[in-house]
């Protein structure tokens, strides 16, 4: 725990045991470790604090355990530090505070309490401190997380976002599968250490052991869940030829050991308790709202635990056939949650009753809030072209359903200091991308031409991202004198599609089947032009890094693409012109040589 520290004329000593001290004038700074909440006022700065206190020497040993921390100029106004806040193990926390009359001002973060002292806070006054005024205990469920695992954009803010909130000082653990997949990517649970506490949960008509890995880093329990479903060759969620079989029986199990893992895991010496905030991560983490309402809060466990649910991507729903719901260790009273009805026109046959159940659907009912990764997401799924069937739901649930813009690791992406670049730059001097660009043409062996157009695409390669719209647009666009590189991985037909593609058109475009993330550096950075004609984007990233990286996105306007990229407009300002990309809508598209948009 964070230990207080007196600072007076003889240097600074531990706040643990100190004679009867009653009006002495000293300074405090907390020593920077875990647990302390925001304790320090920003008037602390003008002047000194006093400690009041009475009874036994020992603050250990005081009779109700309590102090108070007073600013010597508020002593007429009362403003005080009462009482440390514990948790259900008997741990300190936080303090609470009963702020003078009128008093408005806001507590320092715990970041901002840990500078050292009234002359650093005074050296940082002016400058924008986010404010962190309540903390919480945090549990994310994912099905991937980066670096340990990642197919796309989930990835890449699961492993991302929990840093940024254990920094401000929230406890945060992360849940994913232990994925093992025979290749390089196995290296990277290397620092993630057995734990040696086995589980049995129910589900699937018997027992199922998991194991937990643990690896503690950047702040934040990256905690693994081990079983010989996650070792297989492919990628989280299949090989080349589909999506795997079992992916029910995976993420049930998923969601089971993510239930557990705050009670059972003693992680930095004590668990994580009952009051964990829930962040559930798209369908594979569904379960977890259902199993918190239908197997813990009736026993009187979880009762404060509250859930979030984030949609990523609404066409993923994990939906399979009704008598499957048996499997996934629930009450049978519960089925109605889950329980899904297809349309007449997407049955498979005349005799098809229609009847399933619906994973991402049980989410949405039980759930306290419902976020997307963008505002407009967030209002596309409630329509009947946006919302895959959950339409209506989701309106129903407007009042809890809110879009927050993704963000992107400003560290990792930038152009200034990334490693995987041939030449940093930055917007003061764009000098270093020409390098870049002839670079990423040396390497990909195009002819090295620094004035030639370079256009970029790096995705998935499936339906939602438009692919075919590229395929059917290649032809003709390479008619003209550019270039065109394409990185990802996906439907077999794509990927043939880009081999035969790189084969005809040897000195004007290349096709990199896989995902590669120096690559991807590689391209966003040598690029000229970022080219994503998704049909629907709940959020996308590549755009992000592309801005960031003085690469010119050109998006179809559909959700996250449409409200991070300003459309350029030539004739604003005067004529100087202002935006930071182009926006095309599908029929736009159509006439810029798409013709499979229309």
């Amino acid at each position: 725990m964070e230990s207080l520290c007196i600072v007076g004329n003889g240097g600074v000593s531990p706040c643990q045991s100190f004679t009867r001290l009653e009006t002495t004038n000293v300074s405090l700074r907390p020593r920077a470790q875990l647990g302390f909440g925001c304790f320090v006022r920003e008037r602390c700065k003008d002047g000194n604090l006093v400690i009041a206190r009475s009874g036994r020497s020992e603050v250990g040993n005081s009779k109700d355990g309590k102090f108070a921390v007073e600013n010597e100029k508020e002593r007429k106004g009362g403003g005080l530090i009462l009482g440390p806040e514990r948790d259900a193990s008997g741990s300190v926390i936080g303090f609470n505070l009963i702020p003078p009359p009128g008093d408005g001002e806001v507590l320092k973060s715990h970041k901002d309490a840990t500078t050292g002292g009234t002359e650093e806070a005074e050296d940082i006054e002016g400058v924008e401190k986010v404010q962190t005024r309540v903390t919480h205990s945090i549990v994310f469920v994912t099905s991937e997380a980066a670096p340990y695992s990642k197919t796309g954009g989930l990835g890449d803010v699961c492993g991302s976002l929990p840093i940024v909130l254990a920094a401000r000082g929230h406890r945060v653990m992360v849940v994913s599968p232990r994925y093992l997949h025979g290749g390089q990517a196995d290296k990277n649970y290397a620092g993630a250490s057995d734990l040696d506490c086995h589980v049995k949960v129910y589900c699937f008509g018997g027992e199922q052991e998991v194991a937990f890995f643990h690896e503690y880093r950047e702040g934040v329990d990256w905690v693994f869940v081990d079983h010989p479903s996650y070792h297989r060759p492919g990628n989280p969620y299949g090989d080349s030829h589909g999506a795997f079989g079992d992916n029910q029986f995976r993420f049930t199990l998923l969601c089971h050991a993510a239930c557990e893992a705050p009670l059972v895991l003693p992680l930095g010496g004590y668990t994580y308790g009952e009051k964990c905030l829930f962040l559930v991560n798209d369908w594979h983490a569904g379960l977890v709202p259902v199993l918190l309402g239908s197997k813990y809060r009736p026993y009187g466990v979880y009762k404060d635990a509250r859930t979030i649910l984030v949609i990523h991507n609404l066409a993923h729903q994990g939906v399979e056939p009704a008598a499957t719901y048996t499997n996934l260790g629930l009450a049978s009273e519960w089925y109605g949650a889950l329980g899904w009805v297809f349309p007449t026109w997407a049955r498979t046959h005349a005799l098809d009753t229609g009847e399933a159940v619906n994973v991402l659907k049980g989410a949405i009912v039980t759930v306290d809030r419902i976020l997307t990764v963008s505002k407009g997401y967030a209002w596309e799924i409630t329509t009947v072209e946006g919302g895959y069937g959950l339409h209506e739901l989701l309106s129903s649930r407007r009042s809890v359903l809110n879009g927050i813009t993704n963000g992107i690791d400003i560290c990792e992406w930038n152009p200034s200091s990334d490693k995987h670049i041939a030449s940093n730059y930055s917007v003061d001097d764009l000098s270093g991308k020409v390098q870049c660009k002839i670079a990423l043409q040396k390497e990909l062996g195009l002819p090295i031409k620094p004035d030639c157009p370079l256009i970029g695409f790096i995705g998935r390669l499936d339906y939602q991202k438009g692919i075919d719209l590229i395929r059917w647009a290649i032809p003709e666009l390479l008619e003209d004198d550019v270039q065109f590189v394409m990185l990802g991985s996906g439907d077999p037909l794509y990927e043939e599609w880009m081999r035969a593609t790189e084969s005809t058109y040897r000195d004007k475009f290349r096709g990199w089947v896989g995902f590669n993330i120096p690559i991807s550096h590689k391209i966003t950075a040598g690029a000229d032009i970022l080219l994503m004609p998704s049909r629907f984007e709940p959020c996308g990233l590549n755009q992000l890094y592309a801005m960031r990286y003085g690469t010119v996105p050109v998006v179809h306007g559909t959700g996250g693409l449409r409200d991070t990229v300003q459309a350029f407009d030539p004739y604003s300002k005067g004529g100087l012109g202002e935006g930071t990309g182009y926006v095309l809508f599908l029929n736009t598209l159509a006439l810029h040589g798409f013709p499979g948009s229309s």
